[in-house]
C-alpha cells in the first residue's frame, strides 16, 4: 500500500513539475527582453532565437524544478538525480532532434510546432524521469556524482555560451544571424 501511495505522490509531483517547467519555460522566452538585455537574465533567458539558447527554456525551468522537488521526494523514490538528469537531457535531445528533423523535412519552421515541440519535449523528459524513479533502485554514488557533474557541466556552457558563442549554426541566431547575447557575427 505504501508504496502505491508514493507513486501517486510521484505522479502529482512530476505532473505539476511538468506544468511548472512548461508556464517558466515560456516565460524565460521574453525576460531578456523584458530585463532590457541584463546579463545575469541572459545566463538563464533566450536572449535570441537560436535552438542552442530555445534549450534554456527546458532546462532551467526543470533544472529549478529538480532542485525544489528533490526536498519533497526524495525519500519516496529511487534514482532521483539520475532520472531527473537523464530527463532533463532527454527533453532537450527530443527538442534538438525533432526540431531539425521536421525544418529539415520541410525546410521551414512554424512557431506553432516549436511551441508544441517544447512542450512535448518537457513532457517526454519528465515521463521519462517518472519511470526510472519508479524502477528498482539502481543508484550509486558514481552515478550520482556523474549526474550531478553533467548538469553543472550543463549550466556552465548554457551560461557561457550565451556571452562566448560558438560560431556554428547550432548557436546562429536565424533571424539575425547573429551568435549569442551580442548578436556579433
Amino acid at each position: 500500500m505504501d508504496d502505491i501511495i508514493n507513486k501517486k505522490t510521484v505522479e502529482k509531483w512530476q505532473i505539476g513539475v511538468s506544468i511548472f517547467s512548461i508556464i517558466l519555460g515560456t516565460i524565460l522566452h521574453f525576460t531578456y527582453d523584458w530585463s532590457n538585455g541584463n546579463p545575469f537574465v541572459a545566463s538563464f533567458s533566450s536572449v535570441n532565437e537560436s535552438t542552442w539558447e530555445h534549450l534554456k527554456l527546458a532546462f532551467f525551468p526543470m533544472l529549478i524544478a529538480c532542485i525544489v522537488e528533490y526536498f519533497f521526494v526524495k525519500d519516496k523514490v529511487n534514482n532521483y538525480i539520475e532520472a531527473k538528469t537523464i530527463g532533463i537531457v532527454t527533453s532537450m535531445l527530443f527538442i534538438t532532434s525533432f526540431f531539425f528533423t521536421y525544418t529539415g523535412i520541410i525546410g521551414t519552421n512554424f512557431l506553432i510546432i516549436d511551441i508544441l515541440t517544447f512542450i512535448l519535449g518537457v513532457l517526454i523528459g519528465e515521463y521519462v524521469v517518472y519511470k526510472i524513479m519508479n524502477k528498482e533502485d539502481e543508484s550509486t554514488n558514481l552515478t550520482k556524482v556523474l549526474s550531478i557533474i553533467i548538469l553543472v557541466i550543463l549550466t556552465i556552457y548554457f551560461v557561457l555560451f550565451t556571452f562566448i558563442t560558438p560560431k556554428i549554426n547550432y548557436f546562429r541566431d536565424p533571424v539575425t544571424g547573429g551568435f549569442g547575447r551580442n548578436f556579433i557575427e
